[in-house]
């Protein structure tokens, strides 16, 4: 394959790559453009914006970003303000309960805020798996935060709110609404001509939708109430969003130029270089540096990228749940002419039966995320800590480590640089992205408690006193979630070890759910007393047993 792919001229590999993308992500839709030096140089649309309507997904159609709206709110940010702290008084009063000073401007548009993100709070106030999330439900979340999750500045994290104070701050002091501020500031100037702020999620004016569901088993239109804004409101055809990779590419060579402002390195406070920052993931594909972020939504799939080195952009569309970034990123290497199939790996020596030191449950005590090691295919592990599974490649009897995470096990005895608490087997996991080194301790592996025990209800006080309830039936644990959003529904725990839990969030108001709940339930005088609940998205909420 990769000698054929290098016989070929460069479009006919982006072609060819374009419609092995339909192919390869089948689904209803979708759309892909590729552009060099502020030009079009491979342009790809496939199959029906609406299946039902027999609409064509073509370059005009209309389509959910989600997410890629985080950078657009942050350019009407620095497009209008020459400091954007002007903001922070009208940040402030949109959390009037917060016990400590509020994140900054920068701090939001750079994800380092602290804040826990309202989307996956709002499953523990019991909102509908499937229902509807509106502007007076986002600001009662939001409203009723009282404590950050870490020092603002210190660490990131991942939180749609953040975005969403940026823009309605916007409008309150401007007087304007957020869909007027993107028209000025960024639509009319770029040449954006159909995109607009589409902030209620159930339909799109030209009938385009996003589909559930697979080839085997069919597709659906998929459902969604959820009121964005600034977070993941915006509708763009793939014509805007060439619009924008052009407006890009014309100002490459201007300091003062928007995205050059957008795209320039952020540090944490301590210096260290952030991964993140005014809606842009930083990162590297094939060597190469880029900036980039993708959009997910029930229905809706998207990517973009842009390497300013090579002067080239790749932009992704899908009405359905295909991984856009694949698609992206397989674009990106075909114009370099590289296949991208990952190097083999080699095995370490030594017996492939003998667990690996890393092997187990482990519990974060910082964040009170469990993480569970197993072992994968050779070679590899598997950490499962936070959304989704991470796959590790074996360094050493004691080291293992993907792009984002290192973990090293520490034997009895030794000490560790920079960590409290040290002794003991234990490991250390360094997360660079997230300007963290935490230390994970090894869980008991010892009898489950009766599992009866945990049946009742607990209350959390951060949280306006929602609650979880228990029950023991039919010998299985089930739990729920209620609060100021409704009751939702009842889902069965997992036990990982003593007292050690998960509450599974498969499906919650985005597809894209926060994951498992990590409930680490406590004890005083031998009876359970509180749990600690902790997802990727919210950590360290305290519930009392009632």
């Amino acid at each position: 394959m990769h000698a054929q792919r290098s016989s070929l001229s460069r479009n006919e590999r982006l072609d060819a790559e374009m419609h092995a993308i339909a192919a390869r992500h089948p689904g209803p839709g979708g759309a892909a453009v590729v552009l060099h030096e502020g030009e079009v140089i491979a342009r790809h649309c496939w199959g029906y914006a609406s299946l039902e309507r027999r609409l064509p997904f073509t370059s005009s159609s209309l389509f959910r970003i989600c997410s890629i709206t985080k950078q657009f709110t942050c350019a009407t940010l620095l497009d209008r303000y020459e400091d954007p702290e002007i903001l922070a008084p009208y940040i402030r009063r949109r959390l009037p309960r917060l016990r400590s000073d509020p994140p900054t401007v920068m701090q939001l548009a750079h994800n380092q805020s602290g804040l826990r993100d309202y989307w996956a709070v709002a499953m523990l106030h019991g909102a509908a798996i499937e229902g509807t999330f509106s502007p007076a439900d986002s600001d009662r979340v939001i409203a009723g935060t009282r404590s950050l999750q870490f020092l603002p500045g210190t660490s990131y994290s991942y939180v749609n709110q953040n975005f969403r104070l940026i823009s309605e701050a916007m409008e309150e002091e401007s007087g304007l609404s957020f869909a007027e501020l993107l028209q000025q500031h960024v639509f009319d100037r770029v040449g954006m001509r159909r995109a607009i702020l589409a902030a209620e999620t159930s339909a799109l004016p030209d009938g385009t939708t996003g589909y559930e569901g697979t080839q085997e088993g069919g597709y659906w239109p998929a459902r969604n109430h959820i009121h964005w804004t600034g977070d993941a409101g915006m509708g763009a055809s793939l014509d805007d969003m060439i619009a924008w990779e052009t407006f890009i590419d014309r100002q490459r060579d201007d300091p003062k130029g928007l995205y050059n402002r957008m795209s320039r390195p952020v540090q944490f406070d301590n210096g260290h270089k952030a991964p993140y920052g005014f809606g842009l993931q930083h990162g590297t594909v094939a060597g190469h540096e880029i900036t980039a972020h993708g959009g997910a939504l029930r229905g809706w799939r998207s990517h973009r990228l842009h390497c300013a080195a090579l002067r080239l952009s790749v932009v992704v569309l899908f009405n359905h749940m295909s991984p856009a970034q694949q698609a992206a990123a397989s674009l990106f290497r075909a114009f370099l002419g590289e296949d991208g199939k990952p190097a083999a790996r080699t095995p370490p020596s030594g017996s492939p039966q003998e667990p690996h030191a890393l092997e187990g449950l482990w519990l974060d005590e910082e964040t009170g995320l469990s993480a569970r090691i197993t072992a994968a295919e050779p070679g590899q592990l598997q950490l499962r800590y936070l959304m989704l599974p991470e796959p590790l490649d074996i360094i050493s009897p004691q080291l293992a480590e993907a792009g984002s995470v290192r973990l090293r096990h520490i034997q009895d005895g030794q000490m560790q640089t920079g960590t409290q608490g040290a002794s003991g087997p234990h490991i250390i996991m360094g997360r660079p992205g997230e300007n963290r080194h935490v230390r994970l301790r090894p869980y008991p592996d010892t009898p489950q408690p009766d599992p009866s025990e945990l049946a009742g209800e607990y209350e959390c006080e951060e949280l306006d006193g929602s609650r979880f309830t228990i029950t023991f039936r039919g010998g299985l644990l089930h739990g729920g979630f209620s609060g100021i959003l409704g009751t939702g529904r009842m889902e069965r725990l997992t036990a990982l070890g003593p007292d050690l839990w998960t509450f599974p969030c498969p499906r919650a108001l985005d597809h894209t759910p926060p994951g498992d709940w990590t409930l680490h339930f406590q004890r005083r005088n031998g009876r359970i007393h509180q749990l600690r609940a902790s997802c990727w998205l919210a950590r360290n909420l305290v519930y009392q047993r009632l």
